[in-house]
């Protein structure tokens, strides 16, 4: 794709240069997300002391089972009960472990303007990932290719509320299994100089990652700088398996954050009531959290998880409801209960298509998210058909949404109170304000207005050619791509990284189903 020039920003030039200004392409990301927005807290603080400690009786009484030999040993090494496969854990050692995980950190990215700050008040936005399908330029569902990844990374990229490439926002279906790890983390370091994701689908993977995360970074910087994510989910109800145990040592003997998601169906893997749901989620959490310290005190790790509730109807898992959002708000409380960053899901659809149904969805996750105070805001794009597709229309609508969420949560700007206050003696009763000095400097800050959404009048919007929604993000996604200008890596770094991948593709059996050994 050819590379577009910018357009100039200088205000000289009268109206005209004024108005390329307003129309030039803004892809400068937005700073990591100060929420200063109130935190909704729907339990009191014995509630809060309640769900901890029926978290704690689970964790000694019932145990977690952690189906990892290498993890029953270090279990064993600090004094953990240990039967079989199930460690049961008493809650001094959690408490002892989880006091050890750094309450905030800097994510490092390749682009140091772009570092990011996560936790306390500190929160950033993440696109979606794992998508088996997506609905194209052209609103196609189809399978993914790596081309197609590439176009998410690229469009990551340029919006400004996304904070993250991520790793596979789509599966790649033209390369195989075994080797696709090594295309993905090399897309996510190529197209955008933002921080991303690692995969984490087997311990293998992760290591072949953070090598990868070493030659751009190098090795001594990932001793003390975050530069990526790893996520691990549990097996709900209350179990950790090889595979994301394997990764997690990976990610954690190496000083790189781990999301410790167990992953809720509600109803379904826990119980059919939200608080014991929390409760039982809390457990799997903090058995994780804990694990993170045993490999390496004081190693970034986030309390993380996947919520979902199930229609008793037909078993699909939905979004949007009331019962997810207590159950952030709930989850927010618990993870400042212990002085750990959270993760949470964001923008989730179950709709079929880019539709009012997926519209409302997204609207109440992201409003809950919001007030609940997350960290790693993930799944912040592109997300409908509970994940089955990631739709390019939805992505860059959501990713505006984000924007619109981050400008409500940076709070009201007090910096030109007084001179604006002194426009109302200028302009006095009856007046109006658009010709006035201050509103001709601010009229582009003062008030966020969406590109993808259309204000005008019927008669305009008509004669425009009735263009709805999913149409006119279309076309911003195109004219996106069209402008996109590659952050280009250090050329002895992306030899390095190529030079890896071949060795590695060389080492790994192509066949998918050898995948699990790698």
């Amino acid at each position: 794709m050819t590379d577009a020039p910018t357009l100039p920003r200088s205000r000289s030039g009268g109206r005209a240069a004024r108005r390329a200004l307003r129309s030039a392409p803004q892809f400068d990301m937005l700073p990591g997300l100060k929420n200063t927005l109130p935190l909704c807290e729907i339990m009191d603080g014995s509630q809060v002391e309640r769900i901890d400690n029926a978290s704690m009786d689970i964790l000694e009484n019932v145990g977690v089972h952690f189906r990892d030999a290498i993890a029953i040993e270090d279990w064993k090494r600090v004094g953990a009960k240990v039967v079989d496969e199930t460690v049961y854990l008493d809650r001094g050692l959690v408490r002892e472990l989880i006091a050890t995980i750094p309450s905030d950190f800097t994510y490092h990215a390749r682009d140091p303007k772009k570092n990011v700050r996560l936790g306390g008040r500190n929160s950033i936005f993440v696109p979606m990932t794992g998508a088996p399908f997506l609905r194209d330029l052209e609103d196609v569902r189809r399978n993914p290719t790596l081309d197609d990844l590439a176009m998410f990374h690229k469009l990551a990229h340029m919006m400004p509320a996304m904070h993250s490439s991520a790793h596979h926002i789509v599966e790649p279906y033209d390369h195989p299994i075994s080797q696709r790890h090594l295309r993905i983390t090399y897309s996510s370091m190529r197209y955008s100089d933002k921080t991303f994701m690692g995969m984490t689908t087997s311990p293998k993977n992760a290591e072949d990652v953070l090598d990868m995360c070493a030659i751009l970074f190098g090795e001594d910087f990932l001793e003390d700088h975050p530069v990526t994510t790893g996520n691990c989910n549990g097996n709900s109800p209350l179990v950790w398996d090889e595979t994301m145990l394997g990764a997690l040592r990976a990610f954690s003997r190496r000083n790189q954050p781990v999301l410790c998601s167990p992953f809720v169906l509600g109803g379904a893997n826990t119980p059919a009531s939200v608080a014991a749901s929390v409760a039982q989620l809390n457990a799997e959490a903090l058995s994780a959290l804990a694990y993170t310290q045993v490999i390496r005190k004081g190693a970034p790790a986030i309390y993380g998880h996947y919520l979902s509730s199930v229609s008793m109807k037909s078993g699909a898992p939905m979004a949007g409801t009331p019962e997810i959002s207590m159950m952030n708000f709930m989850i927010g409380q618990m993870a400042r209960h212990y002085g750990v960053p959270w993760r949470t899901s964001n923008t989730l659809g179950g709709a079929k298509t880019f539709d009012a149904q997926a519209g409302y969805e997204s609207a109440t996750t992201l409003s809950a998210v919001m007030h609940a105070g997350a960290n790693y805001i993930w799944h912040s794009a592109g997300w409908n058909e509970a994940g089955m597709h990631c739709s390019v229309a939805k992505f860059i609508v959501d990713a505006e949404q984000c924007a619109m969420a981050h400008r409500m949560g940076s709070g009201v700007n007090w910096d030109d109170f007084d001179e604006a206050i002194s426009a109302v003696s200028d302009i006095g009763p009856g007046g109006h304000y658009l010709g006035h000095p201050h509103t001709q400097e601010n009229f582009q800050s003062a008030f966020f207005m969406p590109d993808m959404f259309d204000n005008n009048s019927i008669e305009q919007w008509i004669a425009e050619g009735s263009v709805e929604i999913t149409e006119r993000a279309l076309k911003h996604a195109k004219k996106l791509l069209g402008e996109y200008q590659e952050p280009m890596l250090d050329p002895a770094k992306n030899e390095a990284l190529l030079d890896y991948i071949a060795r590695r593709e060389l080492e790994i059996p192509a066949s998918d189903e050898l995948n699990q050994e790698y």
